[in-house]
C-alpha cells in the first residue's frame, strides 16, 4: 500500500511546477475560498479576561478563539521546526520539500517524508479533506497558494490554531490546553508543548485519556526533534523527563453558569462577554456554597451574591450550590428567584422614619400587643413582648410589633416606593401594599435586597448594581444622616458564634414558616448577600437566618477581604444624644391611633416614682402596683427580672446602682414604665 502512494507525490510535485507560470498563478487566484471566518464558542470572561464559562459551537465541538500571541511561542517554534521548518518562507507549498519527497518516493518506491506544509493543513482541516487521494491533496495545494496570495502568515497560522484537531470534539491549541492541563495556552511546559504539536497527526490514536503510551512516545519523538533543532536547550529536555501526561480531559471553566447562560442569551450574536465578576473571588463563593449545605439535607440551597457598593460591579454571583438538575434544583438561579425577605426589610422602614422626623434611634417605643382595623394583630416572632425600648434595641432585637408601627405611621405604599427608587422590583398580592409588608409580606429576590443594603451602604443613594459596562447614579432612597444610623445600628449585632468580633453592619431575616433564611451585610466598600432554603418554596424546619445564614455571610466576607473597610464617620448633621437630649416629640414614639389607645385599667408604677432616687433595702428594691391584669412580667432595662407575677407589690433583686429602667407588662400586654437612679 505505502509503494502505491508515491505517484501521489510525484503528481503533485508536476502539478506545482505547471502552476509556478504567470498563467498558473492567475488560475490559482482565482481559486474560490472556503468560508475563512470561522465559528468559534462564545466565551464569558471575569473582569480581568479569565473565562468563566464557555460554549460548544453548532456542531458540537470546542473551538475556542485564540491568537498567535495568546499561544506560548516555544510551541509555535516547536510545531513550525517540526511540521513545516520553511513556513515563514515558502508560498503555501515548499517546492524544496516536495521535490525531496518526490526524489525519495522514487528512490525507494514509497513514500519516506511528507511534503505537506502548516498552510496546506490549513486548506484540508477548511475543507475537511481527505489525505491519500490524489485529487484532494491537488486540491489542497492550490487551496494553500490562494491562501497565501489573500492572508499573511500570522492569520494562516491562526486558522491553524483554531482547526487543528485533538481528538473527540476538540478542536484548536486552545481547547485542546484547557480540556488536557486546565490552562491556556500562554504559558506551555516543553513536554505539553510537545504533546500539543504531536496529537493533530492522529488525533485519535495519541489521544492522552485514552491512548496514554501512543501519546507519550509521540510527545518524545517531538521533543527529540526540538532538541535535535536546537528549539529546547539539553536542559529543558532533561527537564521533560518523566514529566507525566494527562490521562483524563479536565471540564472547561463553568464558573457564574446561571449568570452566564443569562449573559449569552441577552446578547446573542456576541463571541466575547466581559463581566465585572472576579474568577478567583466566584470560584471561592462557589466552594462556600457547598461547604455551606453539605450534611444539611438533600434539599437545602444556597444562594450569594456579592458587590462593590461603591461602584456597584457585582463581584460573585452563586445561584446555587451546585448547576445541577438534582433534588436541589440547582438549575434554578435562587439570586432572582421571588422570595419572602422576612424581617431583611426593617432597616429600610427604621431609615424612612428617621427621615420623616418620626423617630430617632434612641427614641423609645412600646412593644406590646396591637390589633389593626380589627383583623391584624402582628405578634414578635418569639410571641413575647418587651414593653417600651429604644429603637435602635428594637431593630437589633429585630421584632416584630415596633417595625409594624413605624409602618402605619408612614403608609405601606411609602415602603413600596423606597424599594423601587433602591431599584428594587417588590411584587405584592393584591392592588393594594398592607402592613404586613414590613415582616416580608413582599415578593423580592436576592438581587433587590443587596441592591437596597448597598444603597444603605453609599449613604443612601441607589447605585445600580451591575455585571458589564458602566453604571450611572441612582435615586436617593434615605438620607445620609438616616443611612448612617441604620449602619450604624446593624453593625451594633454581635457576629454569629465563631465568626470574627467587627463592625460589619448586617441584618438576618426568616421568612414566614421558615422558607427562606436571609443574612445580609457590609462594610464600608463590599455588601453581601446570602439566601438559604428549598428551591420549590416548602419550609426548612428550624431554619433561622441567625443561625443558618449569617455565618455563611461572615465566611464570604472574609473570603473577599481579610480586614473590613470601616464604615465611614457620621455626616455633620447627625444628632449624636440620648434619649433624655432629644427634642420632646422624639423622645417617646406615638402611633397615629395613640390618642385612641389609652387603657382605663392599664397598670401604673406607684413606687418607685418615675425620675425618683431611691435606695434598695438589702439588695433589693420596692415594686408597687396599680390596675392592670396579672400576671405581670418586670424588666429592668430590657432584662427579666420577675415572670408571672401575681402581687402588687414585690422586691426585686436588683444590683448595681445607677441609673434604672424598669418595665412592667401585664397579661394583655399594656405596659408602664419609670426610670430611677438606685443608690
Amino acid at each position: 500500500m505505502m509503494r502505491a502512494r508515491w505517484p501521489l507525490a510525484l503528481a503533485a510535485a508536476l502539478w506545482v511546477a505547471a502552476f509556478a507560470c504567470d498563467s498558473g498563478r492567475d488560475w490559482v487566484a482565482a481559486t474560490e475560498l472556503p468560508p475563512l471566518t470561522l465559528p468559534t464558542s462564545v466565551e464569558v470572561v471575569d473582569r480581568n479576561g479569565t473565562l468563566l464559562r464557555a460554549y460548544t459551537v453548532a456542531d458540537g465541538r470546542w473551538r475556542m478563539a485564540v491568537a498567535p500571541d495568546q499561544v506560548d511561542a516555544d510551541y509555535i517554534d516547536m510545531l513550525v521546526a517540526y511540521e513545516d521548518k520553511r513556513f515563514w518562507r515558502h508560498p503555501g507549498v515548499d517546492w524544496r520539500s516536495m521535490l525531496r519527497a518526490v526524489a525519495q518516493a522514487v528512490r525507494h518506491g514509497r513514500v519516506v517524508s511528507g511534503g505537506s506544509t502548516l498552510t496546506m493543513q490549513v486548506a484540508r482541516l477548511l475543507e475537511e479533506s481527505g489525505t491519500g487521494k490524489v485529487a484532494g491533496k491537488l486540491r489542497q495545494m492550490r487551496v494553500a497558494l490562494a491562501l497565501e496570495q489573500r492572508l499573511d502568515k500570522d492569520q494562516i497560522l491562526q486558522l491553524y490554531l483554531h482547526l487543528a484537531p485533538f481528538g473527540g470534539n476538540l478542536e484548536g491549541v486552545r481547547a485542546a490546553s484547557l480540556a488536557y492541563f486546565g490552562k491556556e495556552p500562554l504559558r506551555l511546559t516543553p513536554a505539553e508543548a510537545a504533546l500539543l504539536v504531536a496529537i493533530p497527526q492522529a488525533p485519535e490514536s495519541r489521544r492522552p485519556d485514552r491512548q496514554v503510551a501512543r501519546a507519550v512516545a509521540a510527545r518524545e519523538r517531538v521533543l527529540a526533534r526540538a532538541l535535535r533543532d536546537g528549539v529546547i536547550s539539553a536542559e529543558e529536555a532533561e527537564a521533560t523527563t518523566g514529566e507525566p501526561v494527562p490521562t483524563a480531559r479536565k471540564p472547561v471553566p463553568m464558573l457564574a453558569p446561571h449568570l452566564a447562560d443569562r449573559i449569552s442569551k441577552a446578547g446573542p450574536g456576541g463571541l466575547r462577554h466581559q463581566l465585572t465578576l472576579d474568577a478567583g473571588l466566584q470560584k471561592a463563593l462557589e466552594a462556600l456554597a457547598k461547604e455551606a449545605v453539605a450534611g444539611k439535607g438533600d434539599q437545602l440551597q444556597v444562594a450569594i451574591l456579592a458587590a462593590d457598593h461603591l461602584s456597584g460591579e457585582v463581584l460573585a454571583s452563586v445561584g446555587s450550590a451546585g448547576f445541577l438538575a438534582d433534588q436541589r434544583q440547582g438549575f434554578v438561579d435562587m439570586t432572582r428567584a421571588l422570595r419572602s425577605p422576612g424581617s431583611t426589610l426593617k432597616p429600610l422602614v427604621y431609615g424612612l422614619a428617621f427621615d420623616e422626623g418620626l423617630a430617632h434611634p434612641e427614641t423609645m417605643i412600646d412593644d406590646r400587643p396591637v390589633n389593626f382595623f380589627g383583623t391584624y394583630a402582628p405578634q414578635n416572632f418569639d410571641k413575647m413582648f418587651r414593653g417600651t425600648l429604644r429603637l435602635r434595641e428594637a431593630l437589633q432585637l429585630s421584632l416584630n410589633i415596633p417595625v409594624v408601627l413605624l409602618t402605619d405611621a408612614l403608609g405601606p405604599a411609602r415602603l413600596i416606593a423606597a424599594m423601587r427608587r433602591a431599584g428594587m422590583t417588590p411584587v405584592i398580592k393584591g392592588d393594594e401594599p398592607g402592613l404586613a409588608i414590613s415582616l416580608g409580606g413582599v415578593g423580592v429576590t436576592l438581587e433587590d435586597m443587596v441592591q437596597l443594603y448597598a444603597a444603605i451602604a453609599r449613604g443612601g443613594v441607589a447605585l445600580p448594581l451591575r455585571y458589564t459596562g458602566a453604571g450611572a447614579e441612582g435615586q436617593r432612597v434615605i438620607s445620609a444622616v438616616a443611612a448612617w444610623q441604620v449602619a450604624d445600628i446593624l453593625a451594633g449585632l454581635p457576629p454569629p458564634a465563631g465568626a470574627p468580633e467587627n463592625r460589619l453592619a448586617y441584618k438576618t431575616g426568616t421568612s414566614y414558616g421558615h422558607r427562606d433564611a436571609w443574612a445580609i451585610g457590609f462594610d464600608g466598600r463590599y455588601v453581601v448577600g446570602v439566601w438559604m432554603g428549598r428551591a420549590d418554596g416548602t419550609p426548612v424546619p428550624g431554619a433561622f437566618g441567625g443561625d443558618l445564614a449569617a455565618p455563611v455571610l461572615f465566611q464570604a466576607i472574609g473570603r473577599i477581604s481579610r480586614t473590613l473597610t470601616p464604615l465611614p464617620p457620621a455626616p455633620p448633621a447627625t444628632l449624636l444624644v440620648a434619649n433624655a437630649e432629644l427634642p420632646q416629640p422624639l423622645r417617646r414614639f406615638r402611633s397615629r391611633t395613640a390618642a385612641f389607645d389609652v387603657a382605663a385599667d392599664a397598670p401604673v408604677v406607684t413606687f418607685p416614682p418615675d425620675g425618683a432616687a431611691v435606695e434598695r433595702l438589702d439588695g433589693a428594691l420596692l415594686l408597687r402596683l396599680r390596675g392592670g391584669k396579672a400576671p405581670f412580667t418586670v424588666l429592668a432595662d430590657g432584662v427579666p427580672l420577675r415572670l408571672g407575677l401575681r402581687d402588687r407589690e414585690a422586691l426585686l433583686p436588683m444590683l448595681g446602682g445607677g441609673y434604672v429602667t424598669l418595665s412592667v407588662i401585664d397579661a394583655l400586654g399594656r405596659s408602664a414604665r419609670v426610670q430611677v437612679l438606685l443608690h
